[in-house]
C-alpha cells in the first residue's frame, strides 16, 4: 500500500457533473450531509438539466452538483471549482469553464468512447483525455464503470442496473480523498433500500470498493482535510431551502396557534415545497394538489375565509395563473401567502434554471390598484425566517402577502442553526368572535388605526356576512359602484400596505461604514455574492457598505436616508433591472446596476471588478 500525506485546506469546491441518470444530486447531497456532521461551513449549488430526462451523453442532458466547504464562513459556492468530477464528456464540455486552471479532473474513462464524444459534440478523432486539451490541469483518468461492474461480479443483477452504482463509487473515492467517514451515508442507504436486499448490497460494495481504490491505488498519494469552522454554538443541519421554508411556516403555524392550509399545483422548482408540507400533518398542516394553478389558490382562499392560514406556492408562469384570485384576496382583504420561487423566464422559460425576474410582476402583475406586501428570502436558511415573517404580515395586517424566493435559494443547501421557540417573534391573531357592546350589526370593513378589518369565521352567529371581488363599500362592506367610495378604498388599501412598514425593522447594514462611497443594495439570493465582494473590498480599506433587503414593499422607513449616506449605489440582480426603477422612482437616487441573465448567480469576482470600476 502506498504511503499517503494528508495536507491541511482552507476550503474545497467540488463539482460532481455527469448525466442526468448519474445519480450526481445524491452523490452531491450525500457529500454535502457528510461535510455538515463534519463541522464545515457549506454552500450548495446544484443544477438540474430542463427535460425530465435529455438524451444521455448530450449536453443538455447534464446535470451538476457545486459544494463548496470551509473552515471559515463562506457566503457563496464558489466562483470555480477546485475539482471536477466528469462522468462523461459532456459533463467535461460543460463545466471545464468553470474549473480552475490548476484544478484537478476526475474523469470516468468509460464516458469518452467514440459514442459519448460524437454525442458531446466534439469533432471525430479528438479526445480531451488524450491531446493537450487539459494542459495545465492535474486529471485522473479512471474506468469508474468498469471497476463497478468488477465490485458487482459476484452479484446477479443485469448490468445496467449495476451501473446505475457507479455514483457510489465517486463518492467512497472522495470520502477517502477528503480523508471521511462513510457511515452517514451507509445509514442512508440502510435507511433507502432497506427493503430491497440486493440494491443494498450492491450500493455498499461500490461505495467500499471506491474508498478502498484510492487507499490501495499508487495514483493518489496525497488525501486532503478541512478542520471544522468556528460557528456560534448550537445544534447544526444541512438545509435547503424549500425544506427551511416549509419548517417556518409550520412554526409560525404553531406560535400563532393557526392552522395551515396548503393548495396548490406542482411546478419547478416550488414543488419540494408541498412534499415538505405533506409530511407533517402531525402539526395540523392540512395540503391539497389542485388541478390547476387557479384552483389552488383558489381553494387557499377559502381555507382562509374559513378561518385557517391559506398558502399557494409556485414559479412565474403560475403567478401569472394566479393573478386575478390575488386581485379577490386583495379586495376580501384576507389573510394568505402567495409563495414564488422564481425561475428563468418568460413563458416557460428556464424551467430549472435561476432568475429573479418576477419582483416588477409582485409589485404591479395585477388588475386594478392592487397593492400586497412583498417578502424576499435571501439564503437557504434565510427561507425560515422570510417565511414566519410573511405569515405574521398577513395574519397581523389582514392581507395577501407575496414571498419571493428562487431556484438557486430553494435548491441550494447550508448549515442552518436550531431556533428556539422562545425565540421566536409571537404572532398574535384576533378573531372577531361577537358583536362588541353597542354594536348593533357587524361591519366587516370597520377598520382599526393601521387600517386593517376584523377577521370573522363563518358561522360565528351574529357575525353573517358577504364578501366578493366586487368593490365594497367602506364600513358596511355592501356592493358600492359609487365613485367616491372607489377612490376611498383605493386609497385606504394603499394605506393599509404602507402602514406596515410602522411594524417593520428599520433597514440596517450587512457590512460597510455609515457613510462612504459605494453602496451595495441587494435583494433575494446575491446576498452571498455581495457580502464575499463587500468582505474583499473592505479588507483592501475601500470606503463600500452592503445592505440586503427582506422587506421590498412596503420598505423599511430609513431607506431613503440610507442610500443618500452614499456617493454612489450599486445594485445587482439576476434580472434586467427591476428594483433599481423601483429604488429611482421612490427615492430619486441615480442607482446603478449590474445584471446578469443566465440563469447561474452572480459571482464575487464579477461584483469585484464592477465595484473597482465604480471606485
Amino acid at each position: 500500500m502506498p504511503e499517503t500525506t494528508i495536507n491541511q485546506l482552507a476550503d474545497v469546491v467540488i463539482k460532481f457533473a455527469g448525466d442526468s441518470g448519474d445519480g450526481m444530486q445524491l452523490t452531491g447531497t450525500q457529500f454535502t450531509n457528510n461535510t455538515a456532521l463534519l463541522g464545515n461551513d457549506l454552500s450548495t449549488f446544484p443544477d438540474f438539466p430542463a427535460e425530465i430526462r435529455a438524451p444521455q451523453g448530450t449536453l443538455p442532458g447534464v446535470s451538476g452538483f457545486q459544494l463548496h466547504f470551509s473552515s471559515e464562513r463562506i457566503y457563496t459556492p464558489g466562483d470555480q471549482c477546485d475539482v471536477l468530477v466528469a462522468m462523461n464528456a459532456a459533463a467535461l464540455k460543460a463545466n471545464l469553464k468553470s474549473l480552475k486552471k490548476s484544478g484537478i479532473i476526475i474523469a470516468n474513462s468509460d464516458g469518452f468512447d467514440a459514442k459519448n464524444l460524437r454525442l458531446a459534440n466534439y469533432p471525430d478523432g479528438e479526445n480531451p483525455l488524450e491531446d493537450d486539451t487539459l494542459q495545465g490541469y492535474t486529471v485522473y483518468k479512471m474506468d469508474i464503470t468498469k471497476m463497478t461492474r468488477e465490485a458487482l461480479k459476484d452479484i446477479q443483477m443485469g448490468v445496467k442496473d449495476k451501473d446505475r452504482a457507479k455514483n457510489m463509487f465517486v463518492l467512497g473515492f472522495l470520502y477517502w480523498m477528503y480523508n471521511r467517514n462513510m457511515e452517514n451515508t451507509i445509514r442512508f442507504l440502510k435507511d433507502k433500500f432497506g427493503k430491497k436486499p440486493e440494491i443494498l448490497e450492491s450500493n455498499l460494495k461500490v461505495l467500499h470498493a471506491g474508498y478502498h481504490f484510492g487507499d490501495t491505488t499508487e495514483t493518489f498519494t496525497t488525501r486532503y482535510r478541512v478542520e471544522k469552522a468556528r460557528m456560534q454554538p448550537g445544534t447544526y443541519r444541512s438545509i435547503t431551502g424549500n425544506a427551511a421554508l416549509a419548517l417556518g411556516l409550520i412554526a409560525a403555524s404553531s406560535r400563532a396557534g393557526l392552522p395551515i392550509f396548503l393548495g396548490t399545483y406542482p411546478i419547478t422548482p416550488a414543488s419540494d415545497i408541498l412534499h415538505e408540507l405533506s409530511r407533517h400533518k402531525n402539526f395540523g398542516v392540512r395540503t391539497f394538489q389542485a388541478e390547476d394553478e387557479i384552483a389552488g389558490i383558489t381553494s387557499a382562499i377559502g381555507a382562509s375565509y374559513g378561518g385557517h392560514m391559506g398558502i399557494t406556492t409556485t414559479s412565474g408562469p403560475g403567478m401569472a395563473l394566479k393573478t386575478e384570485a390575488m386581485g379577490l384576496a386583495v379586495m376580501l382583504e384576507i389573510p394568505l401567502l402567495i409563495i414564488d420561487i422564481q425561475r428563468g423566464g418568460p413563458s416557460t422559460g428556464l424551467p430549472t434554471k435561476t432568475e429573479q425576474s418576477d419582483l416588477l410582476q409582485a409589485y404591479y402583475g395585477r388588475n386594478g390598484e392592487c397593492p400586497m406586501p412583498v417578502i424576499a428570502a435571501s439564503t437557504p436558511s434565510d427561507c425560515f425566517a422570510a417565511a414566519y415573517e410573511a405569515f405574521r404580515i398577513a395574519v397581523q395586517h389582514m392581507t395577501p402577502v407575496i414571498l419571493l424566493s428562487d431556484g438557486y435559494i430553494a435548491n441550494g443547501a447550508e448549515p442552518w442553526r436550531f431556533p428556539k421557540s422562545a425565540d421566536l417573534t409571537p404572532i398574535t391573531v384576533k378573531f372577531k368572535t361577537a358583536l362588541d357592546e353597542g354594536e348593533e350589526q357587524f361591519l366587516p370593513y370597520l377598520r382599526n388605526e393601521q387600517q386593517v378589518r376584523p377577521w370573522a369565521v363563518p358561522g360565528t352567529p351574529g357575525l353573517e356576512h358577504r364578501i366578493g371581488g366586487l368593490e365594497k363599500q367602506n364600513i358596511t362592506g355592501n356592493v358600492s359602484y359609487d365613485p367616491e367610495n372607489h377612490q376611498l378604498m383605493v386609497r385606504i388599501r394603499q394605506e393599509k400596505i404602507d402602514k406596515i412598514a410602522d411594524h417593520i425593522p428599520l433597514q440596517t447594514l450587512d457590512n460597510g461604514p455609515e457613510k462612504g462611497k459605494i453602496l451595495v443594495l441587494g435583494w433575494g439570493s446575491t446576498y452571498g455574492a455581495i457580502k464575499s465582494a463587500v468582505q474583499e473590498l473592505l479588507a483592501e480599506g475601500h470606503s463600500v457598505a452592503h445592505a440586503h433587503l427582506r422587506h421590498l414593499r412596503p420598505f423599511p422607513r430609513n431607506l431613503g436616508e440610507l442610500l443618500h449616506n452614499y456617493d454612489q449605489v450599486l445594485i445587482p440582480e439576476i434580472n434586467n433591472g427591476q428594483l433599481i426603477r423601483i429604488i429611482r422612482d421612490q427615492f430619486l437616487v441615480d442607482a446603478q446596476g449590474y445584471h446578469k441573465i443566465m440563469g447561474v448567480p452572480i459571482t464575487r469576482q464579477e461584483l469585484v471588478m464592477r465595484i473597482r470600476e465604480m471606485l
